[in-house]
């Protein structure tokens, strides 16, 4: 019997294809990295992370990924994003060269570094495509164990829709639940507490989740002894292993180079987590990483000649090859033809992918030329402009700034100067200007026909005769409505369950509605944030519960890096319509009463901050945001869940819109603008103010991510000529925020009479209990002598000096 013959009776023809087929691949994804290393360090792109050493696991990985499946990764997955057919040779490139068009690279649109990966989710005109029809990825991120929590989220949907009645046949999302979401990470990264935050909540949860560890021993330059108890994160994690008698989760160990463990593995953990809905970890040992951790340095530097040497020997692909031949299945000669059509692939596509990237800018390139030509050609007594030319001119591979660069800079030169040739140079600037929005600050917030900003003002309704209740009361009976109307909403965090939240905005919401939609969680805000990330992705409606608002801080790098980010580093095609509910403002204590608003809303651009002054307007604004398709943040203010408000009798349909202030009282002497618990405390001293003879118009802004989009503060403005902004944020946080929009952006400068003011709390955190309240942040007194001071500087012979 010949070897062929041998060969054919192991494996069968389709076996020794798909074989075949997963060596040329890893050869492909190898050369990629190789090459794309070379296109760094040679300067055409700017910075390198690869895949290389990851190759075979991540073949095998891709084999058990089904339509419907998400991924939440890291950026050395390229391996496996090539092999469900989400990345090509040629995009890969186009991404390393940060090629800003969506058909080059549809992952990020040129926005992420190179091997970060996304599969395209929304449609251009806003819609969901059909998830369970293709497979699925999460934007990656950059920050180390980044990927974690939303991994959580993504896995629990499936939780949801398997046993959520209502939501069987919402197929465009999932079908009866069978969808997993597999986690990878680097094992360095597993030394971060997000990591063991997202696994502890996974074994609680009890969610179908794979988690492949990526092991090839060091974090960037430091080794694992310094990273991980007993040198192995399975070892580490075995008190979390499932028993006959405790839940927890499967934990697997395999060599990332044995092919034939990885197939059994693998499958073993898909059918774990698929059918039995258990998270499962996988730990892919002895993985290498034959160009070290970036193009940003070398390897060699920090590893041994001995640790370089079993490197070499233990490569995957190397191994795979040797396998192969070893079987049978090919000879040496037959796969050094499959590297070699590997290789040419290779180079071909990034050819392909340069001149995709270079064509556009080439072109800007000559026209920016020949409009210096006929410039020089009407102003040749200005020899700077020459210099000009020959700068761009000599620019081989030029940048797009470097385009733009030249142009604006001979503008410069012709100050002064009009002409026919400059008008046509400003012309195509003013063109340029518009694409280059397009190109780098497009997607920020949503731009679909769903946009929250569509959302027109409804106001609440009222019998003639309202009852008043509690505040809580409001919200609560408008939670009711809105689980009612939405059978995907679902909400959960630190007793939002049974209890109904500590405030009791919630009660009875999980008798009602069940303990899938309405939970309790552990207290792991950061968790708890990913598993709003996670649901929103899959087609679910989260409010997301952050029980205070000072509890943001431990989940505020997700919501930067990740929420705030995802629509823009997409170019809209990934979003969130995520809701996080918390309370904060005025109450008791350093930890309890905290406003650090001004960090709020510069960390979190791409998300709406509302800041309602009570709890039908924060019932307003969950209306508002349920019909929209962008993340928010509503903070209902803390001392309102026991004040009486009027019950609306239109509850779940009155909205609040986003970015128009509402006047609260008009006014004629001086504009005073809030927002939150210090506007109804500004509210309370109006009558003092009349009784001094001052007629304040107040303004509750109501969100201060958007601001005043009509600008009505300005309006006012024009009206009074003064203006105080008061909030309980440290100096210069929020109120600095709300003066430069409108002093600087919105023009009120120009109708100032007096210098624009800010009353903010002190810089320190409050001190506790109600005497800490008074002396720490604004009061009624501070207040009424705060504008008692700026009317006496405008008229001291109206209103004389209080200390006179």
């Amino acid at each position: 019997m010949t070897n062929k013959e041998a060969t054919e009776i192991k494996y069968t023809a389709e076996q020794v294809q798909e074989i075949l087929k997963d060596y040329k691949l890893a050869r492909t994804s190898r050369e990629m990295s190789l090459l794309g290393r070379k296109e760094v360090l040679t300067g055409k792109a700017k910075f390198g992370i690869f895949g290389d050493g990851k190759e075979l696991p991540q073949i095998v990985m891709a084999k058990f990924f089904k339509n419907g499946d998400f991924r939440s990764g890291y950026y050395r997955d390229q391996t496996f994003m090539m092999a469900i057919g989400e990345l090509t040779i040629q995009e890969f490139f186009a991404q390393l060269y940060a090629n800003p068009d969506t058909e080059a690279d549809p992952h990020s649109a040129g926005r992420q570094m190179n091997s970060h990966f996304a599969t395209r989710l929304i449609r251009e005109d806003g819609t969901w495509k059909s998830q369970t029809d293709m497979k699925n990825t999460s934007a990656d991120l950059s920050p180390t164990a980044g990927q974690m929590s939303r991994l959580l989220g993504l896995a629990q949907a499936s939780k949801v829709y398997r046993h959520c009645d209502d939501l069987q046949d919402w197929n465009q999302f999932s079908v009866h639940g069978n969808e997993v979401a597999w986690g990878t990470i680097g094992d360095a990264s597993t030394s971060e507490g997000i990591f063991w935050e997202t696994m502890n909540a996974a074994g609680v949860l009890q969610v179908p989740m794979v988690m492949s560890v990526w092991d090839d021993g060091y974090g960037i330059s430091v080794a694992k002894k310094y990273q991980t108890t007993k040198e192995s994160i399975s070892k580490a994690l075995r008190g979390f292993k499932r028993t006959q008698k405790e839940p927890g989760f499967e934990i697997f160990t395999v060599k990332g180079w044995d092919y034939e463990e990885l197939l059994a593995t693998y499958n073993e953990a898909s059918a774990v987590a698929r059918e039995e809905h258990v998270p499962v970890l996988i730990h892919v040992e002895e993985v290498t990483q034959p160009q070290g951790h970036s193009t940003s340095g070398s390897h060699e530097r920090y590893k041994s000649d001995n640790r370089l040497e079993w490197e070499e020997q233990h490569c995957c692909v190397s191994k795979f090859k040797e396998w192969i031949i070893n079987e049978e299945i090919a000879t040496g000669e037959e796969l050094e033809e499959l590297d070699k059509e590997a290789k040419d692939e290779v180079q071909k596509a990034q050819k392909k992918a340069w001149q995709a990237f270079q064509e556009p800018i080439l072109n800007e390139k000559n026209q920016v030329l020949e409009l210096i030509d006929e410039v020089i050609e009407i102003h040749p007594d200005l020899e700077k402009l020459k210099e000009y030319k020959s700068n761009l001119n000599r620019k081989s591979k030029p940048l797009r700034r470097d385009v733009l660069s030249i142009a604006r800079r001979v503008i410069l030169e012709l100050r002064g100067k009009n002409s026919i040739p400059k008008n046509k140079l400003v012309s195509w600037l003013d063109d340029q200007k518009e694409l280059n929005a397009d190109r780098y600050h497009s997607h920020l917030y949503s731009e679909t026909k769903y946009s929250p900003l569509h959302i027109e003002e409804i106001e609440p309704r009222y019998e003639s005769h309202p009852k008043k209740v509690d505040g809580r009361i409001v919200l609560r009976d408008n939670f009711d409505v809105i689980f009612s109307k939405y059978p995907n909403a679902v909400t959960f965090g630190e007793d939002t369950g049974k209890l109904g939240d500590v405030n009791l905005g919630m009660e009875g919401m999980q008798e009602k509605y069940g303990d899938i939609r309405v939970s309790d969680t552990g207290i792991r805000e950061a968790t708890i944030l990913g598993q709003g990330i996670g649901l929103s992705l899959r087609g679910l409606r989260p409010i997301t519960e952050i029980q205070y608002l000072d509890y943001l801080i431990y989940c505020f790098q997700v919501l930067v890096d990740d929420v705030a980010s995802l629509r823009y580093r997409t170019k809209g095609g990934q979003a969130y319509p995520l809701i996080i509910r918390t309370r904060g403002h005025r109450l008791e204590g350093i930890w309890h009463a905290g406003s650090p608003m001004g960090m709020l809303i510069h960390g979190l651009r791409g998300v709406h901050i509302c800041v309602p002054r009570n709890l039908t307007e924060a019932a307003g604004f969950y209306n508002t945001l349920m019909q929209g398709d962008d993340p928010a943040l509503v903070i209902e203010p803390l001392n309102a869940y026991r004040l009486k408000e009027r019950m609306p009798s239109n509850l779940g349909e009155f909205t609040v819109p986003l970015g128009i202030p509402k006047i609260i009282k008009e006014g004629t002497d001086i504009t005073l603008v809030s927002y939150g618990s210090t506007c109804n405390i500004v509210e309370s001293i109006l009558p003092n103010l009349e009784r001094m003879n001052i007629s304040a118009e107040l303004i509750d802004v109501r969100t201060l991510l958007p601001f005043d989009r009509n600008q009505m503060i300005l309006e006012s403005l024009k009206k009074t000529n003064r203006i105080l902004f008061i909030d309980e944020d440290v100096p210069g946080g929020a109120t600095a925020y709300m003066m430069q929009q409108v002093i600087e952006e919105q023009g009120g400068f120009y109708h100032l009479d007096s210098p624009a003011k800010c009353l903010s709390a002190m810089a320190h955190r409050p001190t506790y209990a109600s005497d800490g309240d008074y002396f720490s942040k604004p009061n009624a007194e501070d207040i009424i002598e705060a504008v008692y001071d700026i009317m006496n500087e405008a008229n001291p012979g109206k209103y004389p000096a209080l200390q006179q």
